[in-house]
């Protein structure tokens, strides 16, 4: 045995199980063409060498780190051709990393190689992750593109790994305009350098650290996809228009700001604008002093981040349900189902599923939309509207866990997984979840949100409002606000604050008219603070809502502590619910 530097590049094929188990001859055939005509070429024309072939994946030695990169876009771009041409449909992961290797036979061996093994595990379809160290060897000798993508925990690895993932862009964009860059197959966007409207130089640097935090924060949120800052600032001073920049860069939203100062006050004004027709998406403004310059930068980061998930995907739902069907895939099924998912209602969560399992037909691996209808079961376990709640607990758990085991480090992934946990009261495994969804992107508001209703479960009123209310501070347009509210209420109605409780949770109501759920813990509370005739009226509408509702089908669907489920359903008993 003996060791090496080495450039270490992994392979393997996107969804390969369900491929051979729809054509196993054709997906053999399909994969040895591709490995026969683009990979091994590509490998030999860059000075690679196959290490071995394994299934469905592949390792590769390269001396050099700049040939590794070079020939893992050639393979990239020339799968994304074959598909073009109509060729079958398979489509790599790649990762690449340099490191020390053990050389055996012709066989090497070590952490060089388990990194670049974990990397390609993390790329997305068609997609590259690289290390940190390999990003190093490559600035300036390469014009593609690769965001920062942060540090990562990889399994047997004793230390974080920097990943970068490529963005298909040449960094030298501008030389682009002549062709339109294919939209990703999620919501893309750029953030663009700010405008310094002060006339005073040296707050250059402060609105260019702005716009450095914004595209670290959103590169985080692995629901986007995120033109490097060094893309985006080739655009500075230049005078093109959005749709030109949104062409150039090959994304569909463009967030852009300005900083303007008036003696020690700043204000920050940012805007997210569609590339596609230029119309504004969303927009805010911001005041602070320059005392407290870094606080403000931070305050406008996690707040912007926050307000775009929503925003984007309210726009990418829209983009959706314009589509003709004939041009309908699963990311779009996906998007117009979203709309149906967070209004915790009946029909929509029905409506919801509808759409998710055509997502699902078309490919039954895409994690979204498997979480998505996780979600929507767990939804009609905990709202009562199946008879069998048990059976919608498994089948939530079920789904979770498969989106999970297919997208490791997905943050809105782990929250559902998380929230199916909470529901069948694994407590423990649901923390981990929840904090690990936030580890990955700290302005993950529904996990914040998910982790009140754990503490809520757990006895824990005051440390739950303080996850609620960090929710809505981190995403304050957020349709599934009122149900954050649900959330501060049923803190005080564990705590035994009936009247606290019945005040939010008609707040709530009041927001969301149809999430008649929220009236089997309205009607109790309402009774526990006195307010006799409100009680009525909100058990009333809830018996109307739920004819069959007993308090034995409550409590198997709640998740609240016994102490607390035995206190409300004695209210619940006293206002006319049969035990069951």
């Amino acid at each position: 045995m003996g060791r090496r530097l080495a450039a270490i590049l992994a392979a393997d094929v996107v969804g390969y199980s369900r491929l051979m188990g729809e054509d196993e001859a054709g997906t053999l055939n399909a994969l040895k063409a591709l490995r026969a005509e683009l990979v091994a070429p590509k490998i030999a024309e860059h000075q690679g060498r196959v290490v071995k072939v394994m299934g469905d994946g592949l390792l590769a030695e390269f001396g050099s780190v700049v040939d590794a990169v070079e020939c893992a876009v050639a393979i990239q771009d020339g799968a994304a051709q074959r598909q073009a041409d109509d060729q079958p449909g398979i489509k790599l992961r790649i990762g690449i990393n340099v490191g020390d290797v053990i050389i055996e036979g012709s066989d090497i061996y070590g952490d060089g190689v388990n990194v670049a093994a974990r990397l390609e595990a993390l790329a997305d379809p068609g997609g590259i992750c690289v290390s940190g160290s390999v990003r190093e060897h490559i600035t300036g000798k390469l014009d593609h593109d690769f965001v920062d993508d942060g540090e990562r925990t990889i399994k047997n690895i004793a230390r974080p790994v920097h990943v970068w993932r490529w963005t298909g862009v040449k960094a030298s964009a501008p030389g682009l305009e002549s062709s339109t860059l294919t939209l990703p197959d999620k919501p893309s966007i750029a953030v663009l350098p700010f405008d310094n409207m002060s006339g005073d130089p040296e707050q250059e640097y402060f609105s260019d650290g702005v716009v450095e935090a914004l595209t670290a924060a959103l590169s985080r949120i692995r629901d986007f996809f995120v033109i490097a800052r060094n893309s985006a600032f080739v655009f500075k001073g230049q005078s093109k228009s959005i749709r030109e920049i949104g062409r150039a860069l090959g994304v569909a939203y463009v967030l852009e700001g300005s900083v303007q100062r008036a003696g020690q006050r700043l204000r920050i004004t940012v805007q997210l604008i569609a590339t596609e027709d230029e119309t504004h998406v969303w927009a805010e403004k911001y005041d602070g002093s320059l005392e407290d310059i870094f606080d403000l930068q931070d305050r406008i980061t996690e707040q912007v981040a926050g307000a775009l998930q929503p925003s984007i995907r309210l726009a990418e739902i829209e983009r959706a349900r314009r589509k003709p069907p004939q041009d309908m895939g699963a990311y779009d099924y996906t998007m117009r189902a979203l709309k149906h998912v967070w209004m915790l209602e009946k029909e929509e969560a029905t409506d919801a599923l509808d759409l998710l399992n055509k997502a699902l037909e078309i490919d039954p691996d895409y994690p979204l939309a498997l979480a998505l209808a996780a979600w929507c079961h767990a939804q009609s376990s905990v709202y009562n509207w199946v008879e069998d709640i048990e059976l919608a607990k498994s089948q939530a758990l079920a789904l979770a866990e498969k989106a999970a085991g297919l997208s490791t480090d997905d943050p809105l992934i782990l929250t559902v997984l998380g929230t199916v946990h909470t529901f069948v009261r694994n407590y423990g495994a649901a923390r981990i979840m929840l904090e690990r969804a936030i580890a990955l992107d700290p302005n993950a508001a529904w996990a914040y949100s998910r982790l009140g209703w754990l503490d809520t479960y757990a006895d824990r009123p005051e440390e739950a409002r303080e996850y609620f209310e960090k929710a809505l501070r981190l995403s304050p347009v957020d349709p599934m606000n009122f149900n954050n509210m649900v959330g501060i209420a049923s803190s005080y109605q564990v705590a035994g604050d009936d009247n606290a409780a019945a005040n939010i949770f008609q707040r709530a109501l009041y927001e969301r008219r149809n999430a008649h759920w929220i009236h089997r813990n309205l009607a109790p509370a309402l009774l526990g603070a006195g307010r006799e005739q409100e009680a009525q009226q909100s058990y009333e509408a809830m018996m109307a809502a739920y004819p069959d509702l007993t308090i034995k089908r409550y409590k198997e669907a709640m998740v609240f502590s016994p102490q607390a489920l035995d206190r409300i359903g004695t209210q619940l008993a006293k206002l006319g619910v049969p035990e069951g």
